[in-house]
């Protein structure tokens, strides 16, 4: 075996007998003669995890990114810059799930951000009323009819 595999020969044994052979050669004996790499490996020396993160990036830069080429993914959205905020916002669990907490201590906060989202629609688009914070679309269903009773 090879030395960088903590197992003692005592391991290597006792995992042969688990699987009934009797040496690593006869694990291998299926395998026809010609077939088996004799050679040693062409391997580079081992390297910290720094000098891995070096080498990577040193071997990286001799790719072409999006900053030298034109791209065209993204749907007529090219080359925009995301600040890293929006990760940590929309990672937050009131934007991505259709709870709601109703501890009072925390719903309070969550009902304001609620109401200046929608207040901020109204003003940007100019609608007298906007909804925010469904469930799901049946829900959403009878706040539009409840919505479009109201308004009419």
């Amino acid at each position: 075996m090879y030395p960088y595999i903590p197992n003692t020969s005592e391991d290597e044994k006792r995992m042969l007998e688990t699987i009934g052979v009797n040496s690593v050669d006869d694990l291998f004996s299926d395998i026809p003669e010609d077939m088996r790499f004799k050679k040693p490996l062409d391997l580079k020396n081992s390297m910290s995890e720094l000098e891995v993160n070096s080498y990577l990036t040193k071997l990286s830069q001799s790719n072409k990114t999006l900053n030298e080429l034109t791209c065209f993914l993204g749907a007529g959205a090219y080359d925009h810059y995301i600040p890293s905020i929006v990760g940590h916002i929309t990672s937050r669990s009131e934007f991505y799930t259709s709870y709601t907490p109703y501890q009072a201590e925390i719903s309070q906060g969550t009902l304001q951000y609620i109401f200046e989202y929608q207040t901020l629609i109204c003003d940007l688009t100019g609608m007298e009323v906007a909804n925010a914070s469904l469930y799901d679309g049946g829900t959403a269903i009878a706040e539009a009819a409840f919505m479009a009773a109201g308004i009419a």
